[in-house]
């Protein structure tokens, strides 16, 4: 939902005063036929996703609340007319590559786990550890690192995962 996604680019149909024309029709040639929600991909493998409030074949503008989500909003309209354009499209920054990184390993602890793996076993495919006897386990920093990737997996599937939707706020 757009209220949870800060990446969603809201597009409504252009007040007439504004001087918006339909342009090249690329963004029309993208969403013909859809209304409501779709998803395009960009030329970089990334996908945006738009909430369409006028039909495709009108003339449109982006809606940027003017709250603080409205940077976050800013970044997905940048990274779209980036992509309509033919201009290098921009990293979405709402996560680094170590949060990606962690967030595969929650998910895959977490998967292992509901599948019977015991911790030890989830440290031996996430970590590559190899047989440690119980003492060794006990005091491995390994060991504490799978609990905390199987807490935080299920803090994420609990609602959690709508952190990984916004951008960070600056206070």
């Amino acid at each position: 939902m757009p209220q949870d996604d800060t990446s969603i680019v809201v597009l409504a149909e252009a007040p007439p005063d504004l001087g918006v024309e339909s342009g090249d029709g690329s963004l029309s040639s993208m969403i013909s036929g859809s209304d409501g929600e779709v998803m395009v991909r960009l030329a970089n493998g990334e996908q945006i996703q738009l909430r369409l409030l006028a039909s495709a074949s009108s003339p449109a503008v982006a809606v940027i609340p003017l709250n603080l989500d409205g940077f976050g909003r800013l970044e997905a309209v940048h990274r779209l007319l980036a992509a309509l354009h033919g201009r290098a499209i921009p990293p979405d920054t709402r996560l680094t590559r170590q949060q990606r990184t962690r967030a595969r390993r929650m998910l895959q602890a977490f998967d292992g786990s509901r599948h019977g793996a015991t911790q030890q076993d989830i440290a031996r495919a996430l970590f590559r550890l190899g047989p440690v006897s119980r003492d060794e386990w006990q005091a491995s920093s390994t060991r504490h690192a799978v609990m905390g990737l199987l807490r935080d997996a299920r803090a994420m599937i609990a609602g959690g995962y709508r952190n990984l939707l916004r951008h960070k706020r600056r206070s």
